[in-house]
């Protein structure tokens, strides 16, 4: 995949800059993973250095000390790899099109994480609002003509209305936005529950532990259409949990990042879980077959 950024206007200088020099982009929603590709990527910058430049931009006020705008991963690479110095591409932005350079010079990667999109949706959106696109914008999920979130959601094949869900999720606290990372509560639910105060969205994390069982898209909307009416006490909310769904039963979950390391890189959760079935049915065939050949002798 080609990740090279396309800025326009502004005319880019090349430089050779030392990696203490170099610094995060504020704010920078996207993660930087200390794992298999990461090891990687650093062997490969090891052996052949940085084949594609880093693209920053100038800290105001701060002289030949840059900013990020795409190359975190490679920067962490270079500094494990013990590289000093990096080549990047300079280009003088300013904060709003700095940020909006961020968000799309990584939306596209193979791997990206629910909360990583929220707050990159986010970033963006607030970046385009402050340069005068658009002042008039809610978080309505009501899409009417074409505007800043609709230019979003555009650019990276959704809708105007998913892009707007993305970002409710920037309103969980984090240990319900760490759920929705690993899979444990969906997109459609967690949108609703995102209407929930902080203090809220604590007393159901108590609650989900208690009953050992996360929130379905229906019990979702009830704690919502009870927390508008501020009838959503912590009673009301273990009242909710601790109702059996109709569909319910036990679970064993595996965190997602605890199973890719016996994976493939492209496998989806379901593949794994495939997998994993299907281990462990030839597993008990194997296990039958000399249970009958001991039977036989």
């Amino acid at each position: 995949m080609n990740n090279t950024l396309i800025i326009n206007p502004p005319k880019k200088k090349a430089a050779i800059i030392p990696v203490d020099n170099l610094h995060p982009f504020e704010g920078h929603p996207f993660q930087v993973t200390d794992n298999e590709e990461m090891e990687s990527l650093t062997e490969s910058i090891r052996t052949q250095g940085i084949l594609s430049p880093l693209i920053v931009r100038p800290i105001e006020g701060k002289p030949e000390e840059y900013e990020i705008i795409s190359g975190h991963r490679r920067l962490y690479a270079a500094k494990k790899a013990g590289i000093g110095e990096v080549p990047a591409l300079i280009y003088p932005l300013d904060r709003n099109e700095a940020a909006i350079a961020v968000v799309d010079s990584n939306l596209h990667r193979e791997h990206i994480l629910p909360s990583e999109k929220a707050f990159a949706y986010k970033m963006k959106l607030d970046a385009m609002k402050q340069q005068g696109k658009r002042n008039d914008l809610t978080l309505s999920q009501v899409a009417t003509k074409s505007d800043s979130a609709a230019e979003i959601g555009k650019s990276s094949g959704e809708s105007r209305d998913q892009v707007f869900r993305y970002i409710r999720l920037t309103r969980l606290v984090p240990e319900l936005l760490q759920k929705v990372d690993e899979g444990v509560i969906a997109l459609s639910p967690a949108v609703e529950l995102s209407y929930l105060s902080e203090e809220q969205q604590k007393f159901l994390l108590d609650a989900m532990a208690m009953n050992d069982c996360t929130p379905s898209h229906a019990q979702s909307i009830l704690m919502k259409k009870l927390a508008g009416q501020d009838l959503l006490s912590p009673d009301a909310i273990y009242a909710v949990m601790s109702e059996e769904k109709a569909n319910q039963q036990e679970h064993i979950r595996f965190k997602v990042s605890d199973l890719q390391g016996f994976f493939p890189k492209n496998y989806t959760a379901k593949q794994m879980t495939d997998t994993i079935l299907k281990l462990l049915f030839e597993n008990r065939q194997r296990q039958e077959r000399r249970r009958n050949s001991r039977d036989e002798r």
